[in-house]
């Protein structure tokens, strides 16, 4: 089996890459960057292409069709859900769901792709009272949920009427060494770490599900082995906890005072509520979730001090096209 990974120069993609090479799974990635070594966290001989997806689309499909790909994939989105309420909401939609769209209907005549695995997001089905199931609807409640639940809609027409090879997986808040400094949790071990101030969102009321990336990458190679097809898979732990609750985590890795660096701050443009999903589904794979958040959060704390530099890194959102 060949696995094509779109997206994938971006820290999800990057620790899935590291999870196939464990597993003795050949592995390519197409990505539209190369980061700086901090948050190229890679350490094998990894066959990577640079091209982006939205405007060097000719550069990625020849390199598909170069490799020939069992599987594809697709990691590649413009994430952010707060960032996309802003003048650039289209580029969500172009990247999230025109570009994506596109690529689609040029691998539909491409008679040696398998599967087409995309990464959505738990964000679809907006603020929940309960775990969220694959049958549930979606109520994204931001232009960039909205970009992610429709090419998720998409694929499963595309299933349903051409048989296009697709699968949808869903995972919840997801972190890993290498991720942008602007997420909460590195961005509090920072402020943490050397005493800056950290801005908390309406007091960190809002409850997530973090998901270490080791977890979902185990997650993706059990979904394709299944052969699923014009299904959804939700990833992620059983229960979600406050936002609060991981800046306290991240604060007792670090020995910080919580109350010494924290200011709270009226919560920001379309915050939900809480993100909450039922996985059984992919449980009846055989999955399960092994690192905690607790142990998760020591191996982010491990990465921030192994790369002192990232101490002086500006950690606010940079829209990136």
């Amino acid at each position: 089996m060949k696995v094509g990974i779109l997206g994938g120069g971006g820290c999800f993609a990057l620790n899935f890459a590291k999870h196939l090479h464990r597993q003795g799974i050949d592995h390519f990635g197409i990505g539209r960057s190369h980061k700086a070594p901090a948050f190229w966290q890679i350490h094998h001989d990894y066959r990577y292409t640079k091209a982006h997806l939205v405007t060097e689309m000719t550069i990625v499909l020849k390199v598909l069709d170069i490799e020939r790909p069992d599987v594809i994939v697709n990691f590649a989105a413009q994430g952010e859900g707060a960032a996309s309420f802003a003048d650039n909401a289209p580029d969500f939609f172009e990247t999230n769901c025109v570009a994506l769209s596109r690529l689609v209907c040029e691998l539909r005549k491409r008679d040696w792709l398998r599967q087409f695995v995309q990464i959505g997001s738990s964000e679809v089905y907006g603020s929940v009272d309960h775990p969220a199931k694959e049958s549930d609807p979606c109520w994204p409640g931001s232009p960039y949920g909205l970009s992610k639940a429709a090419f998720d809609q998409y694929l499963m027409l595309m299933w349903k009427t051409w048989k296009f090879p697709a699968v949808v997986v869903r995972p919840s808040n997801a972190y890993v060494e290498g991720q942008q400094l602007h997420r909460i949790i590195p961005k509090t071990l920072i402020a943490a770490m050397s005493g800056k101030p950290l801005e908390l969102h309406g007091g960190g009321k809002a409850e997530k599900s973090y998901l270490y990336a080791g977890d979902l990458s185990r997650a993706l190679v059990d979904i394709i082995e299944a052969e699923a097809f014009g299904e959804i898979f939700n990833v992620g732990p059983d229960e979600p906890v406050t936002v609060r609750e991981v800046v306290e985590a991240c604060c007792a890795v670090v020995g910080a005072d919580f109350d010494k660096i924290v200011k709270v701050v009226p919560d920001r443009t379309g915050q939900d509520s809480r993100y909450w999903l039922d996985c059984t589904k992919v449980k009846n794979l055989g999955w399960r979730e092994t690192t905690g958040l607790f142990n998760g959060l020591q191996l982010m704390y491990l990465w921030v001090k192994n790369h002192p530099e990232l101490l002086n890194e500006d950690s606010t959102y940079r829209h990136r096209v």
